[in-house]
């Protein structure tokens, strides 16, 4: 009889051990991303019960990128594809199409308030097929440029998650909590920043207009030669417009960005004599070893590089 207890004892210890070793080195999630800003804010909510791979990677442009063979087969295998929406991944849906996948499409910009990209050069996007609206109205697709849209991508994120894993959900809720207070502190990092630098002085040049969101949200003004789309090339008029802006005194700095060529800033640069205060990373990340490698140190090198070159520290 204690030969048959102690029998079945070992076998319980054994499965509950077995059961525990499968819990714990089960299988992560796979997940695509589709440019490295969604990547990071993936790898903080997911931690390590996700597996990541992302589309279009560090210093890439998701305007012009064109999917490679190892993307459709990425997708092909993966649980769940997030994506940022608004047109901004000109790629996405033939990539959907030539992968087959069954995975979960996320749209991260779900809950967030879209903004209309402005007027000087909507014309020329409506032609190139960027945003969503028509005539003057085209949708700017770069959310992500406030923080308080991070905010959403991340609450997006972790719901996807718990959808699809029901038990690492409170591990992902449990980590969204901790990098939603690390975009609050970000946060007033970015507007203390901006309060420093005199209203006038509040207005910067980019190569393309990626950060609309950032200036409304933190009263930055952006002026760029290109519009929402880096596909898009400025006529020799916009350039000489803008050029004519900045020899008024309506900018106080200029930017390249590292996802675009410089040539056009280096020229309006140039022309107005305003030196290039810097790098600005507007639709993707620095590779591993650079200033932006991720979202949080993209934020931070962004208003450090716009308010040195503004006030001169």
């Amino acid at each position: 009889m204690l030969k048959t207890v102690r029998a079945a004892l070992t076998l319980s210890v054994i499965t509950l051990t077995a059961f525990g070793a499968s819990s714990a080195f089960a299988a992560p999630l796979k997940v695509v991303a589709s440019f490295t800003v969604i990547a990071d804010f993936a790898k903080n909510v997911g931690g390590d019960r996700v597996a990541i791979t992302t589309i279009v990677g560090p210093d890439g442009d998701a305007h012009v990128y064109e999917p490679s063979p190892a993307d459709a087969v990425a997708m092909a295998k993966a649980d769940i594809v997030l994506v940022n929406g608004l047109h901004f991944e000109g790629f996405l849906q033939r990539l959907v199409d030539a992968s087959a996948t069954k995975a979960s499409i996320v749209t991260l910009t779900k809950g967030v308030t879209p903004i209309d990209f402005k007027a000087e050069f909507a014309d020329a996007d409506a032609a190139d097929g960027a945003g969503t609206g028509s005539g003057k109205t085209v949708t700017d697709p770069h959310a992500f440029q406030s923080i308080a849209n991070a905010r959403i991508y991340v609450k997006n994120i972790a719901e996807s998650f718990c959808a699809a894993d029901s038990d690492g959900c409170v591990s992902y809720q449990t980590n969204a909590a901790a990098y939603t207070k690390k975009l609050d502190a970000l946060e007033g990092e970015v507007r203390t920043a901006i309060q420093s630098i005199p209203e006038a002085k509040r207005v910067v040049i980019t190569s393309h207009d990626a950060f609309g969101y950032f200036e409304h949200e933190y009263g930055l003004i952006f002026l760029a030669p290109q519009g929402i789309s880096t596909d898009s090339e400025p006529s020799a008029a916009d350039v000489a417009k803008l050029v004519e802006q900045v020899k008024q005194d309506r900018a106080a700095a200029i930017f390249v960005e590292n996802i675009t060529n410089p040539r056009l800033i280096e020229q309006i640069a140039s022309e107005t004599g305003i030196k290039v205060g810097g790098t600005l990373y507007s639709d993707a990340l620095s590779q591993p070893d650079g200033p932006g490698s991720t979202y949080i140190d993209m934020m931070h090198n962004n208003i450090r590089q716009i308010k040195g070159a503004i006030l001169g520290s």
